[in-house]
């Protein structure tokens, strides 16, 4: 059971992470590729049916972090308690500026607000979970600039796959810019953990540019997704074996019975979950155009 639920858990932070990874990056570009109030609200409304969706699964990951690993989570985000809650504010900034953009007369605020918070969240949760690996200050920024050059690339790519017109092209030319820069910081960043996980990521990484340079933009997204995946995979592979200094998975586990208990609701919760999410994708799936105001 303790075995399951870390991959349970695993899997629910990987969720996040692909999924709010490109929401962060449209958020962050969307002011730098937009050049009129109609691109601006073109570029947002990408992920405006399903930016509050994804955020469940940071929900869900922590809920499950509470239940199966108490230890854990009380390690975790009390050794964190700075960033973990400028990671809120930047959330509640971001959500507050999506929400109120269209009701207010001058949104200007808003697209700041958005781009700030998508960029503080960005980098801050790669420099917690850098931090918690290596417990270094170096290795925490250098996790947070590669986790925010990531998200930068695989928003840039899901805006390319999602628009029409200038902000494509500005949003392709926004993915190369990025690309370059998340090579070299890939390579400091994931040579730290050495894992084929962690190899894997770098070449994904590599051949989600050179599918851009040949305008694939459905297999880029796959692309970076898949590095993403792969990054957090060699992540929770470290964090088995210490998920906490001096603290083992084991110690840190939450009782049998409880465990059951949360098995039987994630049998019963999961599956309807993750039908309903990808019947959202599903119907969003068509590219958004520019719509006059």
């Amino acid at each position: 059971m303790i075995d399951l639920w870390f991959v349970i858990i695993a899997f629910l932070w990987t969720g996040y992470f692909v999924l709010e990874g490109f929401d962060f990056g449209v958020g962050l570009l969307a002011p730098l590729l937009s050049r009129n109030a109609a691109e601006q609200r073109q570029s947002l409304q990408t992920i405006g049916p399903v930016w509050d969706g994804n955020e469940v699964w940071l929900i869900t990951a922590v809920g499950a972090m509470f239940a199966a690993f108490p230890a854990w989570y009380a390690g975790v985000f009390s050794a964190f308690y700075l960033q973990v809650t400028l990671i809120l504010v930047g959330l509640i900034v971001r959500g507050v500026g999506l929400e109120w953009r269209g009701k207010v007369n001058d949104p200007r605020w808003c697209d700041l607000g958005i781009m700030v918070g998508s960029g503080l969240a960005a980098f801050l949760w790669g420099a917690v979970f850098a931090d918690l690996l290596f417990d270094s200050a170096p290795a925490a920024v250098l996790g947070g600039a590669f986790t925010l050059a990531v998200c930068a690339l695989h928003g840039a790519v899901f805006l390319t796959l999602k628009t029409t017109g200038p902000v494509r092209r500005r949003a392709r030319a926004a993915a190369l810019a990025a690309s370059a820069v998340v090579i070299p910081v890939a390579v400091f960043a994931l040579s730290n953990l050495g894992t084929f996980p962690a190899l894997a990521a770098m070449a994904a990484l590599a051949a989600a540019t050179a599918l851009i340079w040949r305008r694939r933009e459905g297999w880029a997204f796959a692309a970076t997704a898949a590095a993403i995946v792969l990054t957090t995979l060699a992540l929770f592979m470290e964090l088995r074996v210490s998920p906490l200094p001096g603290l083992t998975l084991a110690e840190a586990a939450s009782g049998p019975y409880t465990l059951t208990m949360l098995s039987w609701i994630g049998l019963i919760a999961l599956p309807f979950v993750l039908v309903y999410q990808g019947w959202t994708y599903w119907v969003f799936r068509k590219r958004v155009q520019v719509a006059p105001i």
